[in-house]
């Protein structure tokens, strides 16, 4: 079929407006990445923009060799992991009931579910509770609160919804246990919403640092993002920076950029491993309600 003139017109326009997001998107990472490679000299005078100017891996080096951000990435790493499996296992056990029409008072509890998602106590009152379980400067303040987010369920939830009863009566026929429907039927088939929802909860555990900032005093435990947080607030004084022991603006600044890349970089490597499941997750769970 031979598109029209007004047609392929409408394609360039899409493919303009595509071209402009991803450089929307790409060109404030290339500056960060050329402020972290470059020279203090450079940065002082506002000469770097897209391309580094005095190559050096000064900054680099002092990220990897101070012990405090090696073992904040690494901690970081695994506490998305944990947050990640416990968030994708308490979402597929709170989604997976809820799709039985048999089940006595589902409509309730949708409503309670669905209600939490749009009001909720506030900080104080969290931060109480919190205290009254000794959850504070505990790392579990980091993965039990936020190990559910409605939001997820509710994708997860549409999904199942999406697959064919034929194949749950089918396996309830041959004798199988709701336990291991879920097993052998639904789980091997949610690959794409299982895959989404991981990375929906991996980068929010990564990007994360709020909670941490309230309920976390004890530095070792701080996530790479509250660290990071704590870097851009202090090395605005220069009296602070001369304490961190970078005298140097300049230096600081290549600091900050290198420390940027630093946490942003472990999670970007993990989009291109889960891109070819993201889509189909995103979209497939809306298909039925």
């Amino acid at each position: 079929m031979i598109k029209s003139k007004n047609s392929r017109i409408g394609d360039w326009i899409i493919v303009c407006i595509c071209i402009i997001l991803i450089l929307l998107c790409l060109l404030p990472i290339l500056n960060v990445l050329a402020r972290s490679l470059s020279s203090s000299e450079a940065l002082i005078k506002n000469e770097v923009m897209l391309w580094p100017k005095g190559w050096n891996l000064d900054a680099y080096e002092t990220v990897l060799g101070d012990p405090k951000y090696v073992r904040s990435l690494i901690w970081t790493a695994i506490l998305t992991i944990i947050c990640t499996i416990a968030s994708l296992f308490m979402t597929t056990i709170c989604a997976y009931p809820l799709i039985f029409k048999e089940l006595k008072g589902r409509k309730i509890i949708n409503t309670i579910i669905i209600f939490t998602m749009y009001f909720n106590a506030g900080t104080i009152p969290n931060y109480l509770l919190l205290k009254e379980l000794s959850m504070l400067d505990r790392p579990i303040v980091l993965i039990l609160p936020g190990v559910l987010s409605v939001f997820n369920m509710i994708i997860m939830r549409s999904f199942f919804y999406g697959i064919p009863d034929s194949l749950r009566e089918s396996a309830e026929i041959d004798g199988a246990s709701y336990f291991k429907i879920l097993i052998k039927v639904y789980l091997p088939l949610s690959k794409p919403v299982m895959a989404t929802l991981a990375l929906f909860y991996a980068v929010g555990r990564w990007n994360g640092f709020s909670d941490a900032l309230m309920y976390m005093n004890e530095r070792k435990w701080h996530p790479i993002q509250l660290l990071l947080y704590n870097i851009l607030n202090n090395f605005t004084s220069v009296e602070v920076a001369t304490k961190e022991g970078f005298s140097s603006p300049g230096l600081s600044e290549t600091l900050k950029a290198a420390t940027v890349m630093f946490a942003t970089i472990p999670i970007l490597l993990v989009y291109p491993w889960l891109q070819r499941y993201f889509i189909a997750g995103a979209t497939l769970g809306a298909i039925k309600e």
